[in-house]
């Protein structure tokens, strides 16, 4: 199977657009996620020189965009037991154990929620590229709780808009350190690359991006406080960089925190909610509360106002 290309010219009224934008808005069948991944590659030419999605167009360049032929994933699918929430046609929402990995990397080549997903779905979107059919949206290890996959194209890049948009509600918990003085408040703080630890993120580093973080205090229990965190943003480890940055890391946390005594650090993929890619219904899930919760002394049924 051969690749695809496609070409195109600018015109003067695409002056200030920037590249993956334009590119999205004539190629509707490949979400902006694939283009900019496809840009990391090398594969999108402005006048023959690469280009990222940051370059802003002048208009009357020349603009190639090459699509390489699909290949069959060589993850293998696995009998790996899900806990499935919700399922239909276009997507699949489960509520992911702490301990599972989402997709395959060096390290982790099977046993991810990849390989469980091939073996429980008969299709999966191709967006994500070969080593993550499927996957829109990733939790760490160690996080359980609410994650959404897409069974195809379609529906991969309208919770792709939604997740960038940030039209997804997403509400985590996480028993932190310590007492926490104030009941509420919000993180405002950008987050980017540790400079030098590169497997770490960091506060207000220079290519910091925008993160916000609201949380309340739920309870306080033998080993922490309970907390909850509503992201407006959706960054890298944000949660954990956040709490830190407020002197309450998350219990369990041995990367920003300690382990404390705690298998895993103690952060929640709680509810989840968008709407559905085909027929714009609002859905919302809850992931139960886990097992190491329920010891460490958060009431099963946990309600909350406000």
């Amino acid at each position: 199977m051969s690749e695809t290309r496609f070409e195109f010219s600018s015109e003067p009224a695409d002056a200030g657009s920037r590249l993956d934008h334009f590119l999205a808005s004539r190629i509707p069948e490949l979400s902006r996620s694939r283009i900019q991944a496809l840009m990391e590659e090398g594969r999108v030419l402005v006048n023959g020189e690469p280009k990222l999605r940051s370059c802003k167009l002048r208009g009357g360049e020349a603009i190639a965009l090459t699509v390489p032929p699909v290949i069959a994933s060589e993850n293998l699918p696995e009998d790996i037991a899900l806990e499935i929430l919700f399922e239909d046609d276009d997507l699949i929402v489960i509520n992911k154990p702490a301990g599972l990995v989402v997709h395959p990397a060096p390290g982790h080549a099977g046993g991810t929620l990849v390989n469980a997903l091939l073996h429980h779905c008969t299709s999966l979107s191709g967006i994500g590229g070969v080593e993550r059919p499927g996957i829109v949206h990733r939790l760490d290890k160690e996080t359980s709780g609410c994650l959404v996959a897409a069974k195809n194209d379609a529906a991969h890049q309208s919770l792709t808009e939604q997740f960038a948009g940030r039209e997804v509600r997403k509400i985590y918990l996480a028993i932190c350190a310590g007492i926490l003085k104030k009941k509420k408040g919000t993180i405002n703080v950008p987050l980017g690359r540790h400079p030098v630890h590169r497997q770490k993120m960091g506060i207000r580093v220079r290519d910091g991006r925008e993160a916000v973080t609201d949380w309340l205090v739920l309870a306080a229990l033998p080993c922490g406080t309970l907390v909850r965190c509503t992201l407006h943003t959706g960054r890298t480890h944000q949660i954990r960089v956040h709490m830190k940055h407020l002197g309450h890391p998350v219990v369990g946390d041995e990367v920003y925190g300690k382990r404390a005594g705690f298998a895993r650090q103690l952060l929640h993929a709680w509810k989840l909610g968008f709407s559905h890619p085909h027929t714009g219904i609002p859905l919302d899930f809850t992931a139960p509360i886990p097992p190491d919760f329920l010891a460490a002394g958060v009431p099963a049924e946990l309600r909350v106002e406000g």
